[in-house]
């Protein structure tokens, strides 16, 4: 009897115990989550070669474009704007007379796989690339995309997504002004879409667009609508406002070919364009075109910035983007934020990294 008593106090004990262990499991678990810092690395345009107007435009057979910045691209999400399709079959769909003057990418869909083993997860297919090849280009890009587990949004039927990475719920959407795409104009209808994110659970939203004018004379945001070969290419300054307004946590913006300011709003994190990339043999990568910033962004779990770092890397022509030990697109970055908001009091240092002042 007293042996019986003994061990139902020991068992009693032992329960006690794996309960208390659980309860502080629990409870760490949920201190983690609290605390988790989450890191985001984004880039600009990627056309990794293109089979039209030739195959000429394709870079040498297993030439792998990240090559030189792998070290680079390491994030809970890397995120790009994919900047034409990726499609094996259809026709071009632009009327140009010349092939060889008409910007029309169709990148091979076994590219993806570069995609992939340098971990991009997210991607933009929300640009005035995206139709180069009409529905054939876009329904294969789709495919390509989806089944290669990279997450994507910005055409019609597919103008945001919502997944889940390590217990944080990420919502994505991406607008420009271009058709087939969510529009970047329609800022109703894009502040519904970061709204119904938000109604779905998702614990922090990035917004990609496509938007303001191109080339070398448009480095600065002029916090008014935007005009390129008579194209409404949108208030970008307004958009990414508004985004936030709605419930977005990062807004990362492309589109001019160039890297355009860093902005903080109410805590969160907006850069204006991340220029070119990765482009092969058919961009223009003269002066600063040729710049391809690796952004790389902390947040918390509430989408609040942190602190960010600038990674410089560099293109040339039929050339991949390589680390410029200049830090060029660093060095641009700081200046224009400095002259577009000099409001904002962001701390820039030497190694390309920056913070808000406290």
């Amino acid at each position: 009897m007293i042996i019986n008593k003994v061990y139902i106090a020991v068992k009693n004990n032992s329960i006690r115990k794996l309960i208390g262990l659980i309860i502080l499991i629990f409870f760490s678990l949920v201190s983690q989550a609290q605390n988790k810092e989450i890191t985001i690395v984004a880039v600009g345009d990627i056309m990794m070669g293109t089979t039209f107007p030739s195959k000429n435009y394709l870079p040498p057979e297993n030439t792998n474009p990240f090559k030189n910045v792998a070290t680079a691209l390491k994030g809970d999400l890397v995120f790009g704007n994919l900047e034409g399709t990726l499609t094996d079959t259809g026709k071009n769909a632009k009327s140009c007379k010349d092939p060889n003057k008409c910007y029309s990418f169709k990148m091979p869909e076994k590219y993806v796989n570069f995609l992939t083993q340098a971990g991009f997860n997210v991607m933009s297919i929300a640009n005035n690339h995206i139709g180069d090849f009409g529905q054939t280009g876009i329904k294969n890009t789709i495919k390509t995309l989806k089944n290669n587990g990279i997450h994507f949004a910005g055409v019609i039927g597919y103008e945001s997504t919502i997944f889940e990475k390590d217990g944080i719920k990420y919502g994505f959407c991406a607008f420009s002004p271009n058709n087939d795409t969510a529009k970047l104009n329609d800022l109703k209808k894009a502040i519904e879409t970061v709204k119904k994110l938000k109604s779905e659970g998702a614990d922090i939203i990035i917004v990609s667009f496509h938007g303001g004018a191109e080339g070398s004379k448009y480095t600065h945001v002029p916090r008014k609508t935007e005009f390129f070969y008579g194209e409404n290419r949108g208030n970008v300054y307004k958009f990414a406002h508004a985004m936030i307004d709605a419930g977005a946590d990062v807004v990362l913006g492309s589109g001019p070919h160039v890297p355009r300011a860093i902005d903080i709003y109410k805590n969160k994190f907006i850069i204006y364009s991340l220029g070119n990339f990765c482009t092969y043999g058919r961009f223009s990568l003269s002066g600063v075109k040729g710049y391809a910033p690796i952004l790389k962004i902390t947040v918390d779990n509430k989408g609040n910035f942190l602190n960010g770092k600038i990674i410089s890397a560099k293109q040339k022509s039929r050339v991949y983007p390589y680390i410029d030990k200049q830090q060029s697109a660093f060095k641009l970055i700081k200046k224009l934020t400095k002259e577009d908001f000099p409001e904002i009091p962001l701390i820039f240092n030497d190694d390309g990294s920056f913070y808000l002042k406290q």
